[in-house]
Formats: C-alpha cells, sequence, structure tokens
C-alpha cells in the first residue's frame, strides 16, 4: 500500500473519532434517554441542584433552549448587506450561552479560573449560580422555569424594568421552556437511574 493511501485512510480515520465531543444527546424530547445516554449531565446537574436548589428539570430545560445540548454552541454571524461578516450576534458561548461578562464574573466571584462555558459542570454551576442570585436578587423562584428563563435571557436589570414585556416572541419561548420543564420533571420522576 502506498504512503499516499495509508496517509489518506489515517486521515479519515482520525477525522471519524473527532467531533462528537460536543454533539447533542438524539432524544432531547424525553429525559430520560439525555439522563440514560450522557449520564455525566444528570450527575452535573444534580451536583448543581444540590449546591444551588435550581432542579434538575429547570436546568434542563434552559439548556435545551440555549444551546440545545450543543457544548460549542454560539450565536449566528450577522452580515451586512447579507455578505459581509460583521461578527456574532452575542459573544454568548456553551450549554449555557453565558456571555462573556456574565461568565467572568461568575469565574470571579466562584474562584474558578479554569471554568468553562463547553463543560457541562461548569455550565451547570453557572446556571445554578445565576439562577441563586435571581432568586436572592428579584424573588423568582428556582423552579419557576418561565421566570428565570425571562430573567436570564434579558438580565436582571432588564427582567426588573420589564424588557421582556415588550418582546412578545419571548414570552412565547419562555412560556415553552415551562411547558418543557414540567414535562422534563414528569419523565425524571418514571425513569430509572
Amino acid at each position: 500500500m502506498s504512503r499516499l493511501l495509508r496517509a489518506a485512510i489515517l486521515l479519515v480515520f482520525l477525522a471519524s473519532c473527532g467531533g462528537g465531543r460536543y454533539s447533542p444527546p438524539r432524544d432531547l424530547e424525553n429525559a430520560c434517554s439525555i439522563v440514560a445516554e450522557r449520564p455525566q449531565y444528570y450527575r452535573a446537574m444534580k451536583a448543581t441542584e444540590r449546591r444551588w436548589g435550581v432542579p434538575v428539570s429547570v436546568q434542563m430545560a434552559t439548556i435545551h433552549q440555549e444551546s440545545k445540548f450543543i457544548g460549542n454552541a454560539r450565536t449566528p454571524h450577522q452580515f451586512l448587506l447579507g455578505i459581509i461578516p460583521m461578527g456574532r450576534q452575542s459573544s454568548a458561548y456553551g450549554y449555557s450561552q453565558a456571555l462573556d461578562g456574565t461568565w467572568e464574573e461568575y469565574m470571579a466571584e466562584r474562584n474558578k479560573r479554569r471554568a468553562r462555558r463547553d463543560r457541562i459542570e461548569d455550565a451547570t454551576d453557572f446556571m445554578g449560580w445565576y439562577m441563586d442570585g435571581t432568586t436572592r436578587r428579584l424573588g423568582i423562584p428556582k423552579w419557576d422555569a418561565t421566570n428565570q428563563y425571562l430573567a436570564y435571557h434579558e438580565g436582571r436589570t432588564g427582567y426588573a424594568r420589564g424588557s421582556q414585556n415588550g418582546k412578545p416572541w419571548l414570552i412565547a419561548v419562555s412560556k415553552r421552556v415551562g411547558e418543557r420543564e414540567q414535562r422534563y420533571r414528569a419523565q425524571l420522576a418514571s425513569c430509572r437511574r
């Protein structure tokens, strides 16, 4: 076999091995399926639930809406005149779609300089930290996925000002997050772990 052919086969093999690290679970509609396929997700979310009091189902519904469980998710690019790239819509990245500034605040406050937004344990801890702060500052219960999501999306200051009220599309999205949380909670209560 020639060197070129061997190199090509090796390259194809290596390419087929990569890329799956950030792929989502197969069935995002079923919490039991997610837990069975990715037990490390469940362990991370349970640790966050113990530390911050945010239910697993709330975390799952929020992650579903923010990144569809894609670890390296980013916002789409913006284009000027439809063709000139202008950068991304925001700095949101990872499972939790945390913005750069909020992530830096989290890392400093939690003394987690090595935390990464594309690592599920860090992303769920961030979410718990943020939602705990939302409960303390705005009084939104941790189990209220609809309003926690609105405050998560708009930021606590935006939520307190009522910025979400001028966005009917966002209100509809937050209701879907709340409905998904209820489904996930019922599913998690019935699945075997």
